[in-house]
């Protein structure tokens, strides 16, 4: 038995194992002899107090008397039963084909790992390139300014999170403890073990690719098969039923059960997809600019002198525009860059990514208004379609580059000359223009009123000389591919999950409803 202590606060002076222990054994009234082993469960900051910023941690701990301890009733002190993720086999049917997976994102990965491992040697179609070769065409794209339409920041193995920052933090519940297992298996395949405890975990677009291609090496041992440049293009169907795909216009595979773990940029799918009669609807998102402000400036803005003994800081804020709109902050990217983001020749869009280290000059997010049908329409479509109207204009205004202007200049209507006091770190070609002519007035006005209302919150968020880069655009899925209470769509075999299919936004909960869509599938068939 075990027990658990939470809210530890330790200086962040005193941040050390040393100090941690003793801290225990003085909460507790106990010898550290007493302690015979510990983990972190958990690791937050609070920073309310600039002049006294603490480490608060949650601890397992091994001690001797634990049933002593527990008598004495102390404050956050609780009995500690450790339960880990099952994947349960419960199905008797047979598969004559193999399982197949369309997408090498979180998703997929997560499906793929979990079948491999339990012996049904699932096939995996990515229509991007292995991630060693998909590197070198984004880093080819963002100097060169060269496309490959199939293999960019949006397709490719490691899904569109492998070019971000490697957010891990989520908002879902944590049921059937999918989350450790999750985190422990990106750790297992080199992830940083802070991952398991940190409040906001990362792993960082630079780590995050090794982790990958272990991950990828591991399902390959387990009998799992990676095909790359291999775009799913049509599907095989008799009476409701999946038959077959076919792969690139020419190959067809036999296949009875399909994970489709698609992303949220694969537009070609989803029309294929309704086309073949699979129930789809439109669902709301939202759009908007990066804006890019000093990493030093927002790091003493959120902790204060004590900024530099700290990882840079991130932030998450909302507001409630004046006319109603919802604005907030997405994927905030501490000590990172803005990126090219680009899927498609003749659009542009961005994203933000940072490394491990979060230590570039810049520090980033996405200022992004709320849109829905009375935005772009009540047709299936309509939502995509506002998405390429947006993504064309901003191409347009900057010829393929990514369009940037100075907060100020973007109040005002004015194309920026020059920078001031910040220059922003962007992967990618970019150029001076006006953001305001890729969006409508009232989400021009949204941001700007939400930038403002920032800036009350964060000192000089709201500063003159920040960058803006736009557009701001795929946020999550402007549609949703419509599953049953098993997971499966109108067509039986299909299996739709992850952020592309409109149930996930962001590594961690893509992979943990992958696991969910695994878990539907064993209790329908077995492996033996």
């Amino acid at each position: 038995m075990m027990i658990k202590i939470k809210d530890i606060k330790i200086n962040i002076d005193n941040d050390n194992e040393s100090h941690l222990i003793n801290k225990i054994a003085s909460l507790l009234n106990i010898k550290k002899e007493d302690i015979l082993d510990y983990k972190i469960n958990k690791k937050s900051i609070d920073a309310r107090d600039k002049n006294n910023i603490l480490y608060v941690y949650e601890i397992i701990l091994n001690i001797t008397n634990e049933e002593n301890i527990l008598k004495k009733n102390y404050k956050n002190v609780t009995k500690y039963n450790e339960e880990k993720y099952i994947f349960n086999i419960t199905g008797t049917n047979k598969l004559d084909t193999r399982p197949v997976i369309v997408g090498a994102g979180p998703c997929g990965l997560f499906i793929a790992y979990i079948l491999s491992k339990y012996g049904y040697n699932p096939i995996i179609l990515e229509r991007g390139e292995k991630i060693e070769d998909r590197v070198k065409s984004v880093e080819k794209f963002w100097t060169e300014g060269n496309l490959n339409e199939e293999s960019n920041i949006q397709f490719g193995e490691g899904g569109a999170g492998t070019f971000s920052d490697g957010k891990l933090n989520t908002l879902s519940k944590n049921e059937n403890h999918r989350q450790e297992f999750v985190f422990e298996t990106f750790a297992k395949h080199g992830a940083p073990r802070e991952i398991l405890y940190e409040n906001k975990p990362h792993i960082g677009t630079d780590k995050l690719r090794s982790v990958i291609k272990n991950m990828r090496e591991e399902i390959i041992s387990l009998g799992g098969e990676f095909l790359y440049n291999s775009k799913l293009t049509d599907i095989n169907i008799e009476k409701g039923v999946l038959k077959s795909i076919v792969i690139n216009d020419k190959e067809i595979i036999p296949c009875k059960v399909l994970f489709l773990a698609i992303g949220h940029s694969a537009r070609d799918t989803y029309k294929m997809l309704y086309n073949k009669g699979i129930n789809l609807a439109s669902k709301p998102f939202a759009v908007g600019v990066r804006i890019i402000h000093n990493r030093e400036d927002i790091d003493r803005a959120m902790h204060g002198d004590a900024y530099k003994k700290l990882k840079s800081a991130s932030y998450k804020l909302t507001y409630k525009a004046s006319n109603g709109k919802g604005v907030y902050s997405f994927c905030m990217c501490p000590g990172g860059y803005v990126v090219n983001a680009s899927s498609k020749n003749g659009f542009t869009c961005v994203n933000g990514m940072s490394d491990y280290k979060r230590d570039s000059n810049s520090s980033n997010s996405g200022i992004v208004v709320t849109v829905n049908e009375k935005d772009y329409g009540s047709n299936l479509f309509d939502g995509m379609n506002f998405q390429d109207t947006l993504e064309k204009n901003a191409y347009n205004l900057a010829k393929g580059k990514v369009p940037i202007q100075k907060y100020i200049d973007y109040k005002n209507n004015n194309i920026t000359s020059s920078f001031g006091n910040i220059i922003p770190e962007i992967k990618g070609l970019y150029e001076f223009n006006d953001l305001n002519k890729i969006f409508n007035k009232e989400i021009n006005d949204s941001i700007r009123e939400a930038i403002d209302y920032f800036g009350t919150k964060i000192k000089g968020f709201d500063n003159p000389d920040s960058i803006l880069a736009g557009v701001e655009s795929r946020t999550s899925s402007p549609l949703k591919i419509i599953r049953d209470e098993y997971f499966e769509s109108n067509i039986k075999g299909i299996y739709p999950c992850g952020e592309g299919a409109g149930y996930a936004g962001g590594i961690t909960t893509a992979a943990m409803d992958g696991l969910k869509a695994a878990e539907e599938f064993a209790k329908k068939y077995n492996p033996n």
